[in-house]
Order: C-alpha cells, then sequence, then structure tokens
C-alpha cells in the first residue's frame, strides 16, 4: 500500500479496528495479534502485513463461529432458542 507506513503504533492499530489502544494491547500479549517490542522504552509496533493477516484470520474464524452457531429467530412467545 502505497503511503502506508510499514510498522503501526498500537494506537493507529486500534484507530484501524475501532477499538481501543487497551484492548489492542491485550490482543498483542495474548498473542493473538503479532508485534514487535522496540527501543528502550519498549515500544510495541505491528507490522501492517501482520495486521491484515490478522483482519483475514477474524473474517475466517468469524465465519466459522456463525457456521457452527447458527442464526435463530425467536419463537412466537418471544424467547429464544439455544439462548
Amino acid at each position: 500500500m502505497a503511503g502506508t507506513p510499514r510498522f503501526l503504533t498500537l494506537a493507529d492499530v486500534a484507530e484501524v479496528l475501532s477499538t481501543s489502544s487497551a484492548q489492542v494491547y491485550a490482543m498483542v500479549r495474548r498473542g493473538e495479534l503479532e508485534a514487535i517490542k522496540i527501543g528502550g522504552r519498549g515500544q510495541w509496533r505491528v507490522e501492517a502485513s501482520k495486521l491484515e493477516e490478522y483482519i483475514a484470520r477474524a473474517y475466517t474464524d468469524t465465519a466459522t463461529f456463525v457456521a457452527e452457531h447458527p442464526f435463530v429467530e425467536a419463537e412466537e412467545d418471544g424467547s429464544r432458542l439455544g439462548g
């Protein structure tokens, strides 16, 4: 991608994913999103390609979840099946 930096801060990633920096940090620490720690202060950076890989995996994981947990319309009495 032209003009896109190779490495993103956690705040940059949070903006792309429309979430918080704290959530992105948790994703990195759990190993869900690959990142590197750089510099003396140990600042985290996520390579743009790793973010794209994460997003692609999230789509695949979501499709699997949806296939395994089909949406069930509410019954006539208002209760939800499988609830």
